[in-house]
């Protein structure tokens, strides 16, 4: 009688431990990927790109410069945000925001193999207008701008609380359940960093609630070209661009030949 209550039990134990991995499998991009929609009234050039016949719409800061800057935004962020004080720390960079598709008003269906497509066919368009295209990356696009830098020559790359992988960074969080086997997004950087032959800048938050460190220093391990780092002390994950001397750290890196 209590083998029998035990089996059921364990049997009871295993559906609902495989429900909920189809659970997860089902739902995982909606549980990685957070949308949001574009601000009002920005104060930037309007800018269009044509990228699997879908029509991406951003902003340009400060146009018409030698060197370009593309920002590959974090995750649930309104990327706009950033034009005011790119336009004050980076007058003679022209920067381009784009909202990944799916974000900011953008059609389109977000997954890691678009993004990258999407932000190869902008690096591609705007690579010809400048002398030099240098990258910046924050949380999630860091896996974005990891990947262009590997496949194309950029000038500079500049990383704002970057992962390994968010295979290892899902699996800490998830414990209990296989990711590598479920996951389907995976943005393996650490795999690809050492084909990066450009100047690298990791920006860390001291205190990142988000990205645990040892991620980020497993990332960096994998560089062949060590990268700079600078550790912001007491920023958390969101808070690290709030942070006395942020803006100053990536002005004066992309400013240094």
């Amino acid at each position: 009688m209590i083998k029998k209550i035990f089996k059921r039990l364990l049997l009871s134990v295993a559906l609902v431990y495989l429900a909920l991995c189809t659970w997860l499998y089902v739902k995982q991009r909606s549980l990685l990927y957070f949308p949001v929609p574009a601000m009002a009234n920005v104060q930037a050039q309007s800018f269009e790109l044509i990228s699997d016949s879908l029509q991406l719409k951003g902003w340009v800061v400060n146009p018409g410069k030698n060197e370009a800057v593309i920002y590959f935004g974090g995750n649930g962020e309104q990327i706009e945000w950033n034009a005011a004080e790119f336009q004050g720390s980076m007058p003679n960079i022209t920067v381009y925001l784009v909202p990944y598709r799916g974000y900011g008003g953008n059609p389109g269906h977000v997954t890691e193999a678009n993004l990258y497509r999407d932000a190869l066919n902008l690096f591609d368009k705007i690579k010809p207008q400048y002398t030099h295209v240098s990258l910046i990356g924050r949380s999630l696009g860091t896996g974005v701008a990891t990947y262009v830098a590997a496949e194309r020559k950029v000038d500079k790359l500049i990383l704002v609380t970057p992962y390994d992988s968010i295979v290892n960074v899902a699996q800490d969080k998830y414990a209990i359940f296989p990711v590598s086997l479920l996951i389907k997004d995976r943005y393996e950087s650490a795999k690809r960093v050492d084909r990066i032959k450009a100047e690298t800048l990791v920006m860390i938050a001291e205190n990142d609630e988000i990205i645990p460190r040892a991620n980020t220093e497993n990332l960096i391990r994998h560089f062949k070209q060590k990268p700079n780092v600078v550790v912001f002390k007491s920023a958390g994950h969101n808070s690290i661009s709030d942070t006395v001397g942020y803006q100053k750290a990536i002005s004066s890196f992309l400013s240094t030949r």
